[in-house]
C-alpha cells in the first residue's frame, strides 16, 4: 500500500517576486520580471535582458548570518535557501534540536552552482595563491550545496542529496521526493531547485544564438513563448521549493494541504528519433505525458490545465503538438495551456520547481494565470488547439487536476501530476 503525498508548503525566489504572498500576486496579474541588465551590454552580449530575483539584504538577513553573507558569492546557494526556507516555515514545521529529524529529507537540484566561486578560485590558484581561497570554495561549487545547507538549518536526518537534470531539474526532483514518501522511506522531503544568474551562466546560451536580441529596449515584450514572433528564451534565475509530505502526517498535524500530487513520470529520448543533446525525442515527450498519466491513475480528459515547458523557440509548437497526441485533444476541447517563462524567462535548472509552485497555486486559489506576450499566437498552435484555451488574462476556474511537465538538455523528460485536495 502506497502512501498519498500532499503538498504543505511552498517558498519562492522568482525574477517577478520574492516569497509566496508577492509571486501570488505577480502571476495573476501577468507581470513580468525580465529587465535590461547593463553587465550583459557591457560584455557584449546580443541578448541584454534577464530576470534576476529582487532579492534585498533585508531579506538575506532573514537567513544569513553577516559572516555567510560576506563569504557567498553563489547565488543559486542564496535563491535556494531562502525558497527552501520559506517553504519549510509555510509548511508550520520546526527545525530539529538536539536530535536530526529522521523522517524528514531534501532533495534539492541544481544546474551549475557558485559560477562566480569557481572564476575567482581559478585566479588565486593561477596566481599561486591557494592558501587564500578560503574555507567555502567546496560548499558552495559541489552541487549539494544548497542541500548542505538547508539540512544543516533544518536538521534533516533522512536523504540528503541533490539532483541535476538541465530544465527538468525541479519537477525531477518533486518525482524523487514524491517516491521516497510514496514507498515509506520518508514522512517529508523538501523538494526544489536553484539556478545562478549571471554572464558566466548565460553567456554559453548567448553563444548557441537561442536568445532573442530584438527587445534589449523592451524588455517585458521579450519572453514570448506560443508566439508567432518568438526569438528564443529570456535567461532567469532563481529557485522553488515545496514541502511534500504523506498525507497520513499532514492531516496528524493538521497542516494547510495546498495539493495533491498524483505522481508521474521521467524518461529520456535517448537522443534517438531526431533527439538530441538539446532537442527532444518527439516520441519520448509523449510517452512522459502518457505514462506519467497512467501511473496517476487519471484519464487524459480529467486534466483542466496544462503548465507547459514552453520555452519561446521553435520547439513551442511540437510541444503543443506533443500533449494534442498524448491527450487525444485539441481544438476547444483541448485543456488551458500556459507558460510561467512569459513572466520570468527561463530559469533553467530552477525552472521546473519554480513553474510547480506557481502550478500548485493556480489549484489552491482557483485560477489560470495568463501567459502574456503571445497576442500573435503562433499558427502552427492555433491550427491546433482555440486561442481561447490559452490565457491572455487571469482566469478565475477551480480546476481538479493540473499536468506540469518540463523538457531538458540532453533529451530528458519529467512530468508530475497535480490534483486539487479533498480528503
Amino acid at each position: 500500500m502506497r502512501n498519498r503525498v500532499v503538498i504543505t508548503g511552498l517558498g519562492v525566489t522568482a525574477p517577478n517576486a520574492v516569497g509566496i504572498p508577492s509571486f501570488l500576486e505577480a502571476i495573476q496579474a501577468g507581470r513580468s520580471g525580465i529587465v535590461f541588465q547593463p553587465d550583459l551590454a557591457e560584455l557584449k552580449f546580443s541578448c541584454q535582458i534577464g530576470g534576476i530575483p529582487p532579492v534585498t539584504d533585508s531579506i538575506k538577513n532573514q537567513y544569513f548570518s553577516e559572516l555567510q553573507l560576506r563569504q557567498l558569492n553563489s547565488s543559486g546557494i542564496v535563491y535556494g535557501v531562502i525558497a527552501g526556507m520559506e517553504a519549510w516555515q509555510n509548511a508550520g514545521l520546526p527545525v530539529a534540536t538536539d536530535e536530526p529529524d529522521w523522517d524528514s529529507g531534501i532533495v534539492f537540484g541544481t544546474g551549475m552552482l557558485g559560477v562566480d566561486k569557481f572564476r575567482e578560485s581559478i585566479y588565486k590558484v593561477d596566481e599561486g595563491q591557494v592558501r587564500r581561497l578560503g574555507s567555502t570554495v567546496v560548499i558552495q561549487t559541489m552541487t549539494s550545496g544548497v542541500s548542505a545547507f538547508l539540512g544543516g538549518i533544518i536538521g534533516c536526518g533522512n536523504q540528503l542529496s541533490a539532483n541535476s537534470s538541465a530544465c527538468a531539474t525541479g519537477t525531477e526532483a518533486l518525482l524523487l521526493g514524491y517516491e521516497r514518501i510514496a514507498n515509506g522511506q520518508a514522512k517529508r522531503v523538501l523538494a526544489g531547485s536553484c539556478s545562478d544568474h549571471g554572464p558566466y551562466i548565460w553567456g554559453g546560451f548567448d553563444a548557441m544564438r537561442v536568445m532573442p536580441y530584438q527587445f534589449n529596449n523592451d524588455p517585458e515584450r521579450a519572453s514570448r513563448p506560443l508566439s508567432a514572433t518568438a526569438s528564443g528564451f529570456v535567461p532567469g534565475s532563481g529557485a522553488g521549493a515545496l514541502v511534500l509530505e504523506s498525507l497520513e502526517s499532514a492531516l496528524e498535524r493538521k497542516a494547510t494541504i495546498y495539493a495533491e500530487m498524483l505522481g508521474g513520470h521521467q524518461n529520456s529520448g535517448g537522443q534517438r528519433g531526431g533527439g538530441s543533446m538539446t532537442a527532444p525525442n518527439a516520441h519520448a515527450v509523449k510517452r512522459c505525458i502518457q505514462q506519467a498519466i497512467k501511473l496517476a491513475g487519471i484519464q487524459p480528459d480529467d486534466i483542466d490545465i496544462i503548465d507547459g515547458h514552453l520555452t519561446a523557440t521553435i520547439k513551442d509548437s511540437a510541444e503543443v503538438t506533443a500533449w494534442c497526441e498524448a491527450l487525444g485533444r485539441r481544438g476547444a476541447d483541448f485543456p488551458y495551456i500556459n507558460s510561467l517563462k512569459s513572466m520570468v524567462g527561463h530559469c533553467l535548472s530552477a525552472a521546473g520547481s519554480i513553474e510547480c509552485v506557481a502550478s500548485v497555486l493556480e489549484l489552491h486559489n482557483g485560477f489560470v494565470y495568463p501567459s502574456i506576450n503571445c497576442e500573435d499566437l503562433h499558427p502552427e498552435i492555433s491550427a491546433l488547439i482555440a486561442p481561447e484555451r490559452i490565457p491572455q488574462r487571469v482566469i478565475k476556474q477551480n480546476s481538479t487536476v493540473l499536468a506540469k511537465a518540463n523538457f531538458g538538455f540532453g533529451d530528458v523528460n519529467a512530468c508530475v501530476i497535480l490534483k486539487t485536495f479533498y480528503q
